[in-house]
């Protein structure tokens, strides 16, 4: 018989190593996409993708995309104090406008640190400050690509009209808030001790059930457009049943649906001045009050129970006829109820305004036209 041929058996031999390996790496293909993407039988459940910036410019998302460019978190540390609050830019000079008891910690030799919504750091340095409107206003140099907030009309803002707050609550920066304005022109008085306008601030605030909470302070209330009508300054707290500034400490309670914000006519006023000369002009009636008064209405105080002049001689209250002892009942037709709500509405006008003031005296009434003063402090 012939001899066998064994010539094919290696190429076989090859063959089946080459076919394990193809089916070896087929297998593990397979085992990846089953790990990853699910067998065949598994259940893929329905996702709709959609598009980034499909978000109405007056929708909250939309408003919140136009103005966080322009919202900064404040860091100020002094020598004993420490506090964390919110501004916005006002310029392309690097301008911030913010609360002056956010940057009171920093004192004269304090550090202010500004971070904007990017990241970005920078140092900054106090303009002016103004202790009676709670604001201030701080400047940042060498920082490009600025976004200021435009400004709108806080007058032409309506109860019910929704809002959106910006701040850092909580050292959470780039936090947004919603709501509406829940009423209009409530008088506030916020730091310091009652009756003393140096500590004092004094606000016919726009009121808002936007959440605010410490750390909330400076930063910007805007409306439908994004324009700025108010700085959010203060809250009233749960746990303490009283209004106060939200100044970025813990032992302040948090939202209960009661915030206060500045109005952006008056801010914009006292911005000015700090920018352009360091210090902000007060409107005044060149009276002395009686705080004590628990009364209804604001009584100018009487010679025999104080050592400042009742009415100051030639000031806006002597030439419109005020005397000792007159209670003030109206501004301009609005009910007056206090000494604080007369500061309140008087300090919502400039110097120069003028004012119709109701006025009891002797158990008669009667109306007086007064021109605003005006007077200044560091």
């Amino acid at each position: 018989a012939p001899p066998r041929r064994r010539g094919r058996r290696p190429a076989l031999v090859l063959g089946a190593v080459a076919l394990a390996l193809l089916a070896g790496g087929a297998g593990g293909v397979a085992g990846a996409y089953i790990e990853r993407y699910g067998g065949i039988d598994d259940i893929k459940l329905p996702q709709v993708a959609d598009g980034v910036g499909s978000r109405s410019p007056e929708s909250v998302a939309g408003i919140a995309r136009a103005a966080l460019p322009g919202v900064v978190t404040l860091h100020v540390r002094g020598n004993a104090e420490q506090g964390t609050g919110t501004g916005f830019v006002l310029d392309r000079q690097g301008h911030i406008l913010t609360n002056n008891h956010v940057v009171e910690p920093a004192g004269t030799g304090g550090e202010i640190s500004v971070t904007f919504s990017g990241g970005q750091t920078a140092r900054a340095k106090v303009v002016g400050k103004d202790g009676g409107y709670d604001l201030a206003v701080v400047q940042v140099e060498g920082v490009t690509g600025l976004h200021p907030l435009t400004l709108g009309d806080s007058d032409a803002a309506q109860v019910g009209d929704p809002v959106v707050a910006i701040g850092a609550p909580y050292d959470l920066a780039n936090t947004v808030t919603s709501g509406i304005i829940s009423a209009k022109q409530r008088p506030i008085t916020a730091g310091g001790k009652k009756g003393d306008g140096s500590d004092v601030s004094y606000v016919d605030a726009l009121q808002t059930d936007a959440p605010i909470n410490p750390g909330n302070s400076g930063g910007p209330l805007v409306d439908a457009k994004a324009r700025v009508i108010g700085i959010n300054s203060a809250i009233r707290a749960a746990d303490s049943g009283s209004g106060g500034l939200d100044g970025g400490s813990s032992s302040q309670g948090g939202s209960i649906g009661l915030g206060f914000a500045i109005p952006i006519n008056q801010a914009k006023r006292v911005a000015e001045e700090l920018i352009n000369t360091g210090r902000a002009t007060h409107p005044v009636i060149g009276v002395t009050l009686e705080m004590e008064y628990d009364g209804d209405g604001a009584r100018v105080t009487q010679a025999a129970k104080t050592g400042a002049a009742p009415v100051t001689p030639g000031g806006p209250g002597a030439k419109a006829g005020i005397r000792p002892g007159d209670v003030i009942t109206q501004v301009d037709g609005a009910a007056v109820h206090s000494g604080e709500e007369l500061i309140i509405k008087v300090r919502s006008h400039r110097p120069g305004d003028t004012l119709t003031l109701t006025v009891q005296r002797d158990g008669a009434e009667r109306s007086v036209r007064l021109t605003l003063g005006s007077s200044s402090r560091n």
